[in-house]
């Protein structure tokens, strides 16, 4: 079926001034929280040139054979490179893509490419995770003040510097596909999803599009799929952010966690070639006691929520493949 296509508007929030404007960004925040799910930020203090370079670090860590990258494998603690391997409820086929996952902390222990491999890896990639992590951090001042909580509040609840630190830094390459698209069918590149933590931050480049969004989760904790999509025009300099499911239970509901994908390319204007991206998952720390301020839900801790998103991702993913396997 043709995808259907909206042109709902996507909120741009400026962080300039942010110490002097904080009440206003606040209420532009909350509003696209509760609306959108989904909002991009400008005027964030990293330079489009800091961005480019970062994507050339990440560019040079892809470009390397896969038995060298295949030295530092994904693992459970969600960090590492993997390759055609995530697989959507939505879709129950792999995406077609690489990435590599990288935290802070000793997670990371005995995974960082060999600096031999890509030079200064380790040391961009460390600086820029930094820097990312402080616009969260404002971004999270913001949030705890629309939810009632003390400004601190979840800054201390995603405390990178502790050793159960969940956060992540995600590099993304969309392989190149073939032009070719069977009439009426529409391909991924990442099937549909919701985001299950906090809140993501992407970074894009100018004209590498796909991205796409679409409203479909009414509580934090169901599986939901609309067809109205809206495409999210991909500008370097841009921070695209969404609301992840644990945000959307942290705030009973209020904020909303959105569908999204990265659609293949199919029809005239669309791009064709290899797709880089990075995304920042906020992730709170394991033991983090994680409850709406109206109580909607029993208290969880980080731990225990990612452990049920997981069993929810998994229980719909068996549940496609079956309706799948009914089918042929």
């Amino acid at each position: 079926m043709a995808t259907q296509y909206s042109d709902r508007a996507i909120p741009q929030i400026s962080l300039a001034d942010f110490d002097d404007r904080v009440e206003v960004i606040t209420g532009q925040l909350i509003d696209a929280a509760e609306n959108v799910g989904f909002f991009s930020i400008v005027d964030h203090g990293i330079p489009v040139a800091d961005i480019e370079s970062m994507f050339d670090t990440a560019e040079a860590f892809f470009r390397l054979s896969d038995d060298v990258k295949a030295t530092v494998p994904w693992n459970a603690q969600n960090v590492g490179w993997e390759k055609n391997s995530q697989v959507r409820p939505s879709t129950g086929v792999a995406d077609t893509k690489e990435s590599y996952q990288i935290q802070f902390g000793e997670n990371m222990d005995g995974l960082w490419i060999a600096d031999e491999k890509v030079p200064g890896f380790k040391h961009e990639t460390s600086r820029f995770m930094h820097r990312v992590q402080a616009i969260s951090e404002k971004l999270m001042v913001c949030f705890a003040r629309g939810l009632g909580f003390a400004d601190d509040f979840f800054i201390k609840a995603h405390d990178i510097a502790r050793p159960n630190s969940q956060s992540v830094l995600r590099l993304l390459h969309y392989f190149d596909l073939p032009s070719e698209t069977p009439a009426g069918e529409v391909r991924h590149r990442a099937g549909p999803h919701a985001d299950w933590g906090f809140l993501t931050l992407l970074f894009q480049r100018t004209g590498q599009s796909g991205l796409e969004i679409c409203p479909g989760r009414e509580v934090s904790t169901e599986f939901g799929y609309g067809d109205d999509w809206t495409k999210v025009a991909p500008r370097t300099g841009e921070i695209v952010c969404n609301i992840g499911d644990l945000l959307m239970s942290w705030s009973d509901d209020r904020f909303k966690s959105t569908f999204h994908r990265v659609k293949a390319p199919s029809e005239p204007g669309d791009f064709y070639g290899d797709r880089y991206s990075i995304a920042f998952f906020n992730q709170p720390c394991k033991d983090t006691e994680i409850q709406g301020p109206m109580k909607k839900y029993p208290m969880v801790t980080g731990h225990q929520f990612t452990a049920a998103a997981m069993k929810r991702n998994f229980a719909a993913l068996e549940a496609k493949r079956s309706a799948m396997a009914q089918v042929k």
